[in-house]
């Protein structure tokens, strides 16, 4: 139910920017919506605004027009002033029509209204007032169906607020040519050649998410002793360090990719993979949209919402009735006592059955 402005309809409209400001998980669920708009308005050109880095995981969707990303100019003021003044002349320049923020943070509503676009439209949000004045377009948001509710519907409940309806609620991402013949050349350079090969993200932007290093050393050395799989684990470079913490101990075969490649790389490497194993983080969520299966450790946080649909993507979760909490930890100190107690063995079990599908096809 529209609360402010006309149905959008009677308007116009030849050129949509979709601002998502959110994480890479974020972005990635929100590509069913990305697909969505373009579907409903077929003659319009559909752009995105992304933080840095994210865009380069778009670069093959064929429903995007553009992708702009908010740069990131760490300890220069001035630079940062600078870069932010040319974003804003580069998306005044394409004089969209249609603006849709998809999230309720300050950064997307104040790029919305300075993006100079005439129709801006989100839904609204009665806890934050002075944001609903920034839109000329603003809808009830529809009701919540929590019994079949996923990451994707953070994003299209947006849309769908302004009678725009998703066909395929599936993310989905594409891997470029080049990022593939790139991947290919790291492989080459690690000596990577291996006929069955299964990635791991052991680390997550949040402590609380982690599992137990000494637990990582125990299935990377039991991937290789049992089914002679090599593992490759993945992670940015502010995770090496702990990353070589785990491979300096492992007996089995592994090869430390961490810090080794760019977000697009990461998408090419985990597309290559016959399997990928790790924490809730964006790791998992990349390799599913790019057709490999997975299994994802979750601890306090929600797999119902995030985990990915599909008999190839599975989780695995503590055994404690407080789990998922959805805290930082017991008692907000950044442990997490039921990831810190899951035992490598209910791992094993899961790891299993998805080797015994890939490996026995």
């Amino acid at each position: 139910m529209l609360v402010k402005g006309n149905t959008l309809k009677s308007i116009d409209i030849r050129s949509i920017l979709l601002i998502q400001l959110g994480d890479i998980g974020d972005v990635v669920w929100a590509t069913p919506t990305f697909r969505a708009v373009k579907e409903a308005y077929s003659e319009a050109n559909v752009s995105v605004l992304l933080r840095e880095p994210i865009g380069s995981l778009l670069a093959a969707d064929p429903h995007i027009h553009k992708i702009f990303e908010i740069k990131r100019y760490r300890g220069d003021l001035l630079k940062n002033l600078k870069g932010q003044f040319k974003l804003l002349r580069a998306l005044r320049c394409e004089r969209f029509d249609l603006v849709f923020d998809l999230r309720s943070d300050d950064r997307g509503t104040f790029m919305a209204f300075f993006s100079g676009a005439p129709v801006r439209a989100s839904i609204i949000y009665y806890a934050i007032p002075w944001r609903n004045k920034f839109f000329t377009h603003l809808a009830a948001p529809p009701p919540v169906d929590k019994t079949n509710y996923t990451a994707a519907d953070q994003s299209l409940r947006v849309v769908r607020a302004f009678g725009i309806e998703s066909q395929n609620d599936v993310p989905e991402l594409r891997v470029t040519e080049d990022v593939q013949y790139r991947v290919k050349k790291i492989f080459e350079q690690e000596g990577i050649s291996d006929r069955y090969l299964i990635t791991l993200n052991p680390f997550s932007r949040w402590k609380y998410k982690e599992y137990g290093y000494d637990n990582w050393v125990e299935i990377i050395d039991w991937l290789w002793k049992d089914y002679e799989i090599a593992s490759i684990i993945v992670g940015s470079a502010e995770e090496k360090g702990r990353s070589e913490l785990i491979t300096q101990r492992c007996r089995g075969r592994v090869f430390n990719l961490t810090g080794k490649t760019t977000l697009a790389e990461l998408a090419g490497v985990l597309s290559r993979s016959s399997l990928h194993l790790g924490v809730d983080s964006a790791a998992p969520h990349i390799a599913a949209v790019v057709g490999t299966p997975t299994i994802t450790i979750y601890g306090p946080s929600d797999w119902k919402t995030w985990s990915h649909l599909g008999d190839i993507h599975r989780v695995v979760v503590p055994d404690l009735v407080c789990v998922p909490c959805r805290n930082k930890g017991c008692n907000d100190e950044g442990i997490s006592k039921c990831l810190e107690e899951l035992k490598v063995d209910k791992i094993k079990k899961v790891v299993r059955k998805s080797l015994n599908k890939i490996l026995h096809k």
